[in-house]
């Protein structure tokens, strides 16, 4: 049964709509950020050298444009990443999607961790911007999703994230494959998150029911590459 409180915009407004693969050309950029607009989804999520290009594509436009960093793998140092995200926002990037260092969470050095949050989610209001924080729960034990939760609340990071859709796992048969946005790690950060801190839900986000399930659940974005089919099913099913 579709839910009457909802509309058509308030789901495109759940949406970031990614633009993230490693082979996306400029025109694919622009076509997204053209899509993006289409729809008036939350953000266009891209890769901070696509910034500039997406300011001028999307000010005044109602979209949004999410920056990542430290992305796909969250292995640069701090300083880099707090000067990847200083330039983003001022650049013209209103939300900034970091990688938190995986190694460093699975090592339990929390005093880093911590740090490095803080530090970035500094910089980032310092100028304006809204920081999520990506963990990468593929790679993570509950244990260590549970403490980065309450890191982020500590700081008040804006959102904490799922996944960065990358997140690939190497299975018993010697391939890669990676799960994203799980209902068990949903609840465990919703349950674990201050209720200031938001969530977003990143990777097998890709159908409606996808999204209206997850939302159930908490999450207020999601990052998605499947946006046009989402809204496009939504309209179909009545949503206006």
């Amino acid at each position: 049964m579709k839910d009457e409180s909802l509309s058509l915009n308030t789901l495109a407004k759940m949406i970031d709509h990614s633009l993230l693969h490693p082979t996306m050309t400029d025109d694919d950029i622009i076509n997204g950020c053209k899509l993006a607009i289409k729809y008036n989804v939350a953000t266009a999520c891209i890769k901070p050298y696509s910034v500039g290009m997406a300011k001028d594509l999307l000010q005044e436009t109602g979209v949004g444009i999410c920056a990542v960093i430290g992305f796909p793998h969250g292995n640069s140092n701090t300083r880099i990443k707090t000067l990847e995200a200083e330039d983003a926002v001022r650049k013209g990037a209103e939300e900034i999607d970091m990688v938190v260092n995986v190694g460093k969470v699975l090592g339990e050095n929390w005093n880093y961790i911590s740090e490095e949050i803080k530090t970035v989610n500094n910089t980032v209001t310092t100028e304006g911007g809204s920081l999520k924080v990506i963990f990468e729960n593929d790679f993570l034990e509950d244990k260590h999703i549970i403490r980065l939760c309450e890191i982020c609340s500590e700081h008040q990071v804006a959102f904490v994230k799922t996944s960065t859709g990358f997140g690939f796992v190497k299975q018993s048969n010697g391939m890669y494959a990676y799960k994203g946005a799980q209902d068990h790690h949903l609840k465990l950060m919703r349950k674990h998150t201050d209720s200031t801190v938001q969530i977003k839900a990143a990777g097998g986000v890709r159908t409606l029911d996808d999204l209206l399930r997850v939302r159930e659940l908490g999450v207020t974005r999601i990052g998605a590459t499947a946006t046009e089919k989402i809204l496009e099913e939504a309209r179909g099913r009545g949503f206006e």
